[in-house]
């Protein structure tokens, strides 16, 4: 199973049936996978804070939740994480792509790509960093659940590595 394949089946398994996205070259076949599933929900979005809100939204009216994103966009939509997704206790799940790791062409994207596991860390976010499709898919497929049970958001944060 390829690194798209493990992703977008961990979602299907997860039950996952709403996903808001901000385009990300990284993330294109999944979101394409995703955006062709007529079983799952795909809403575009221009802003990470803006796909919380929807995602918080349809929470509660019945959806399992997702946002793709590129970690730069982490820190844009932190506040809403916190003082909306944290504090009401909404379960999502978050797919990241983990720009400016080993590999990263635009250095630009290395500052960010350095802090986002601390970022991650500083707000007590659950996060994971696979290194292979099988982990990817284990970790994605759990992660509902875990986000339920934690009462906060779980971050899946894939490495351009990985892809």
């Amino acid at each position: 199973m390829d690194s798209t394949s493990a992703i977008y089946y961990g979602l299907k398994d997860a039950e996952i049936d709403f996903i808001v996205g901000v385009p990300c070259v990284n993330l294109t076949k999944l979101l394409e996978l995703i955006n062709d599933d007529e079983d799952i929900e795909y809403v575009p979005v221009t802003r990470e804070e803006e796909g919380i809100g929807i995602c918080a939204g349809a929470y509660m009216g019945g959806k399992k939740t997702a946002i793709l994103m590129q970690n730069s966009g982490l820190g844009n939509c932190i506040n809403a994480l916190k003082s909306l997704t944290e504090l009401y206790q909404f379960p999502l799940v978050m797919i990241i792509s983990h720009r400016g790791t080993e590999g990263e062409l635009i250095c630009g994207q290395i500052p960010m790509g350095k802090s986002t596991p601390n970022i991650l860390k500083s707000i007590d976010f659950p996060f994971f960093i696979p290194n292979n499709p099988k982990t990817a898919y284990n970790y994605i497929k759990g992660s509902w659940q875990l986000s339920e049970n934690e009462g906060k958001p779980v971050s899946i944060l894939l490495k351009i590595s990985y892809w």
